[in-house]
């Protein structure tokens, strides 16, 4: 079957690239393949120049996902897997990215690292974040400390929210009502909602922006044991932002955002119902200040967040944490061929364990990159982490890359040797259970080599290996009960493959496959194989239409009722979407149906997963 599949995905490329030749091309065309790419540099480069396979998700593709999920959406992406995005929503994400583990994954949103410092592992909960507020994505894969800092040892997801108009006021209304049923429910009675408002503009010099939603999923247990409870979840979300451009040119950015959201949830250990509840809340403030100059631009970003939590169960507690962020950074552009960057990152997190405990973290850091006029582009840079704790972590990127001018595209040639670090979280330096503040921070080990063809501005296919390598990881010895770091080694690799068609105008032809390989532990969730495609056809004036079909293979999870792995089975799953464009564009409505023919699957032991669904809702914008 494995190998089966690899040819089938092999076969794909290769046939995409053949009937390309004869693809019609449009200006539509050249601007879905030539994007702009950030992350990967920080600098605004062509993704000629660019050395990574970074992927973009804009706002077209964030339209027509609306009803979804940040983690759903996330998780048709090569390379990414997110347990429980297929569930229940609410509940708790598994965040893998080239068979790494949630706490390897950074987030930032507009630019700023997000981060639960009262969380087990520092990582920044999902289910926190509105798809609504959202106005793009970028993922870039594979080590990134010197640019992003600890954490960013697998991906980093570059979350851009929604920015204002040019006009005085402008409003959005955006709201979607579904079912929410497993595959052995036939009632389809309406239990997902979510709605949304934003308001905003520019009056001169002053943007403003304000905006709420809220989201509610009832009608599905947590566990498929206890068929006919429900285990329902509920967010709402306040943003604003206020920005005003002085007359000299500085950009000076105030923002706020509060998100709240409950979740009722089963006892896992056992498979049993139980009254438990999860609730979480983040309040964040802060303020970005960009100043551009002759060849360059200085920013200077500061954020203040506060995390607490309560989880009511047969072990029960309240969790708080803070964290706060000031990074400043200079972009100099010397000429057309060589860019720099020099910046400072200072970090505090904060958490409460009987009595408050903290670590800071200083990095300087420098990055470089050369794009030639023949083809040779090198990103290169290097930070040195001081952490209160654990003493300095040094680490460096080195990112070549050729591109070859073909007639109307180009081949390009990519190579990665990166390292990256996780510095240990505060839970497991300092909490109430297993401390171990003698830890040292994990390390990774970073290599990639890949290809990118772009053809006839119709056609972009790419493939990337990559071979990661971890050491010193920390993990809790139940025997011992406490953390410790492993003396074994952890070594992941894998191969990705994208290909993005346009056959002609109107059409556009998206798959993506993965394996992924992992050694060293028992590496549950994580499919050695996944397969997601979508093709997506405007039908008339204003209305599109979209096939999508998703293959997650084998992998092994944990039985939490005999503490033993168990292997589950592959599954596929077919969507459906519609949309349809009225009022000279201002309004679109849209039905989606989700897993067809209902499949009935496992995708965590003891877990429900979503059956065939219905969702319809409107984007209003006025």
């Amino acid at each position: 079957m494995n190998n089966q599949l690899t040819v089938c995905c092999a076969t794909l490329l290769a046939f995409s690239a053949i009937r390309a030749q004869e693809a019609r091309t449009d200006s539509m065309a050249l601007q879905e393949l030539d994007e702009v790419v950030v992350s990967d540099s920080r600098f605004e480069l062509s993704r000629e120049n660019s050395g990574k396979t970074v992927i973009r998700i804009g706002p077209r593709e964030l339209a027509r996902n609306q009803g979804r999920t940040v983690a759903e959406l996330l998780n048709t992406k090569s390379g990414i897997e997110i347990s429980g995005s297929r569930g229940r929503q609410g509940e708790v994400l598994g965040v893998y990215a080239r068979g790494g583990r949630g706490r390897q994954v950074l987030v930032l949103i507009d630019g700023v690292r997000v981060i639960d410092p009262s969380s087990s592992s520092q990582e920044y909960d999902l289910r926190l974040l509105s798809l609504d507020a959202v106005e793009s994505i970028e993922i870039i894969k594979g080590a990134s400390s010197t640019l992003y800092g600890a954490n960013a040892a697998t991906a980093v997801l570059n979350i851009t929210t929604k920015k204002v108009t040019g006009r005085k006021l402008r409003l959005s209304v955006e709201s979607s009502m579904g079912t929410n049923q497993a595959a052995g429910d036939s009632d389809y009675s309406i239990a997902a909602f979510s709605n949304s408002a934003r308001l905003g503009g520019t009056l001169g010099a002053l943007d403003y922006t304000a905006a709420i939603s809220q989201a509610y999923t009832g009608n599905l247990s947590s566990l498929v044991t206890t068929e006919g409870e429900e285990d329902p979840f509920s967010r709402y979300n306040a943003d604003f932002r206020l920005g005003y451009k002085f007359s000299k040119g500085p950009y000076l950015r105030l923002y706020g955002n509060k998100s709240h959201f409950r979740s009722a949830y089963d006892e896992a250990f056992g498979l049993m119902d139980a009254p438990y509840e999860y609730t979480s809340e983040q309040n964040r403030a802060g303020m970005a200040i960009t100043a551009g100059y002759d060849k360059g631009e200085v920013n200077i970003n500061a954020a203040f967040s506060e995390f607490s939590s309560d989880n009511i169960s047969n072990f029960p507690g309240s969790f708080d944490g803070r964290n706060q962020v000031v990074e400043a950074y200079n972009k100099y552009i010397f000429n057309e061929t060589l860019y720099s960057l020099v910046g400072l990152s200072y970090i505090k997190d904060r958490a409460t364990f009987g009595e408050p405990r903290d670590f800071t973290i200083l990095d300087p850091y420098l990055n470089l990159v050369y794009v030639s006029a023949y083809g040779l582009n090198i990103n290169v840079g290097t930070r040195l982490n001081t952490h209160s704790e654990y003493g300095n972590q040094w680490v460096y990127n080195f990112n070549p890359s050729f591109s070859f001018l073909l007639e109307n595209g180009y081949l390009k040639m990519m190579g990665t040797l990166a390292t990256s670090y996780i510095t240990p979280s505060l839970t497991q330096l300092f909490g109430e259970f297993g401390a171990n503040p003698r830890l040292e921070p994990e390390t990774n080990r970073t290599i990639e080599s890949g290809l990118e063809w772009v053809k006839d501005s119709s056609l972009r296919a790419s493939i990337l290996y990559f071979n990661r390598r971890e050491d010193n990881y920390v993990f809790f010895d139940s025997a011992e009960f406490l953390y410790r770091n492993s003396s074994g080694t952890i070594r992941a690799r894998g191969v990705e493959a994208e290909v993005r068609w346009i056959p002609f105008p109107k059409a556009r032809f998206d798959a993506n496959y993965t394996f992924t390989e992992r050694k060293g532990d028992n590496a549950i969730r994580i499919p050695k194989h996944k397969i997601h495609a979508e093709f997506g056809l405007d039908l008339a004036k204003g209305t599109y239409g979209a096939l999508q079909y998703a293959y997650t293979g084998s992998r092994v999870d944990t039985d939490f009722v005999t503490f033993t792995d168990t292997d589950l089975e592959p599954f596929s799953l077919v969507h459906l979407y519609f949309s349809q464009e009225l009022m000279a564009g201002r309004m679109k409505v849209f039905l989606s149906a989700e897993n067809i023919f209902n499949t009935d699957y496992t995708e965590i032991l003891g877990f429900s997963t979503r059956g065939r669904n219905l969702r319809a809702g409107f984007a209003l914008t006025l």
